[in-house]
């Protein structure tokens, strides 16, 4: 046991006293009037306080040491022996102004002075804080076939910063809320604010990554986009795709932070709850395997993509409300109506590979799926058109050369293989494949995704649907209750591979939220490709 004696009043340590760990009676600093505690440090990860000095003893409260993101000790800046430690946590709690419970800042300093000596008083106090950094830290969890990770502390991170992102207020935000939390979690960083599109990825590609420990983005989905992309342009692409990824919302949409808050077991959570909530994650430090989607396009582009594919509907409103981004995330709303005003159809052939069937399964003879695959993909009799690959000769950077291979897939000039499923009919209002839960902040479109499910979670909306079925859909998605519709013209598929090929270049496709010139597409799943700052 460690620390002055309890006083008169305070309560025995614990009924099971090999739980505690430390145990002493230190006065809380900001309390008004003075109060001392005393204080038990747990084997079941928890601060317990209970005031004393009176009769009868005070109420006992706990710190749940899970909620704590660090913990520091110093000497008093008044003259004298004193020093202090101070613990920080984010526990959840509702104000009488939320509709759930929020993580909101609680922080207590205690007054270490049992010595003469100043220096023995420091030391008891680095004990303290060195035992409670120690329990807070997450732990890591046991899954098979996953592997999970922990920052090294201290640790440094990278901060890429698009200051025009969503309201454009990231910085001011970095400043006013991140900043302070990454000092009491003792986690030192390298600010970098982007000045123009494709700045970060320049950065990631050619930069020396390694004297940061994870990279950390504040920003939209465009952002991360653009450090994945950049990270696997690299001659070192297998290593550094591998360095910790974290997404800190400060866009508009922010998909890939909603999605993580979602796994983490969270409350849905906008704006500065969602921040708060995805920068305690980074402060813990705690990351998991994600997967990537490697998309190829008939031109002979190459993409990495950890988010979601689309063309249609879902695609345009992304496209069109970016000039709303001013709202925030009502800037979705906005263009949904816009685009209900104006609903297109688009043709194409869709076809894809379930994750249910294994490569080693063939369609039965005179399946749709076998007749499929004999011919080059028609519509209403007329070929379709397949733009011309590279050329065999051409010159590749070397970083392609040992990108991972896509075995799911074949050229586009060869069908698909015969075990995959081609969807009969060739026109659709929304194409959309999605591999985490949400694909904005409140819209859960796969609630049962995961970082690491080795699927895309596709979803196309055949023509037909009417505009207020539509409507009806997307309100549901706020929910993720859009499958209970039983609507006829909606159909879900989890896939592991998927190709896409319009009968026009007609509206603009999207990866990642990003657009892309429309022309026949084809993805595969590549499992746990990287690692993002997760919750447990």
């Amino acid at each position: 046991m460690e620390g002055a004696q309890p006083g008169p009043g305070a309560s025995p340590p614990h009924s099971d006293s090999a739980e505690v760990l430390l145990h002493g009676v230190f006065a809380l600093l900001g309390a008004a009037p003075k109060a001392s505690y005393a204080l038990s440090l747990t084997r079941g990860r928890e601060l317990r306080m209970q005031r004393v000095g009176s009769a009868p003893a005070g109420p006992s409260a706990a710190l749940d040491l899970a909620d704590c993101i660090g913990c520091v000790a110093g000497r008093e800046p008044q003259p004298g022996p004193a020093a202090y430690f101070s613990v920080f946590c984010y526990p959840f709690r509702k104000g009488w102004w939320d509709a759930s419970p929020s993580r909101q800042r609680l922080a207590r300093t205690f007054r270490v002075c049992v010595a003469q000596e100043a220096e023995d008083n420091l030391k008891l106090a680095e004990k303290w804080a060195g035992k409670i950094r120690e329990l807070a830290a997450p732990r890591i969890p046991r899954q098979e076939g996953v592997t999970w990770g922990l920052l090294p502390r201290p640790c440094h991170i990278l901060v890429l910063l698009n200051p025009q992102s969503g309201t454009g207020h990231a910085l001011q935000l970095f400043h006013s809320l991140v900043q302070p939390m990454l000092a009491e979690a003792d986690v030192a960083f390298t600010l970098f604010v982007t000045e123009r599109p494709n700045h970060a990825r320049e950065l990631v590609r050619a930069g020396d990554l390694s004297q940061w420990d994870a990279v950390a983005v504040l920003a939209g989905d465009g952002l991360l986009y653009e450090v994945v992309n950049g990270l696997m342009e690299r001659e070192d692409w297998q290593a550094a795709i591998k360095k910790p990824l974290c997404t800190l919302p400060g866009g508009s949409g922010n998909a890939l932070s909603a999605s993580i808050n979602h796994y983490a077991g969270n409350t849905q959570a906008f704006r500065k709850e969602l921040l708060t909530n995805c920068t305690y994650f980074l402060c813990k430090g705690l990351y998991a395997p994600m997967d990537l989607v490697s998309l190829s396009t008939a031109s002979g582009k190459r993409l990495f993509s950890f988010l979601s594919f689309g063309w249609g509907f879902i695609s345009d409103v992304d496209i069109a409300s970016e000039k709303y981004r001013q709202l925030g995330n009502a800037r979705f709303t906005v263009g949904t109506i816009q685009q209900l005003a104006g609903l297109k159809v688009y043709k194409g052939r869709l076809s894809y590979l379930p994750m249910e069937t294994s490569s080693s399964v063939s369609s039965a003879p005179g399946s749709p799926s076998e007749q499929n695959s004999h011919h080059v993909p028609c519509s209403n009799g007329h070929p379709l058109h397949i733009l011309p690959q590279p050329a065999p000769g051409a010159p590749e950077p070397p970083h392609k050369r040992s990108w991972p291979e896509d075995p799911l897939l074949v050229p586009f000039d060869q069908p698909v293989p015969k075990h995959w499923t081609t969807v009969p009919e060739e026109e659709f209002i929304s194409i959309f494949a999605i591999y985490q839960s949400h694909v904005g902040a409140d819209f859960t479109m796969a609630p049962t995704a995961k970082l690491h499910d080795g699927s895309m979670h596709l979803f196309y909306l055949k023509a037909g649907v009417s505009r207020l079925g539509l409507l009806r859909i997307f309100l549901a998605m706020e929910k993720g209750t859009h499958l209970d519709l039983n609507c006829p013209h909606l159909h879900y598929v989890p896939v592991r591979a998927f190709r896409l090929e319009p009968f026009a270049s007609t509206g603009l496709m999207t990866v990642d939220g990003e657009p892309l010139a429309c022309e026949p597409v084809q993805g595969q799943v590549h499992n746990q490709l990287c690692s993002i700052i997760s919750g447990s």
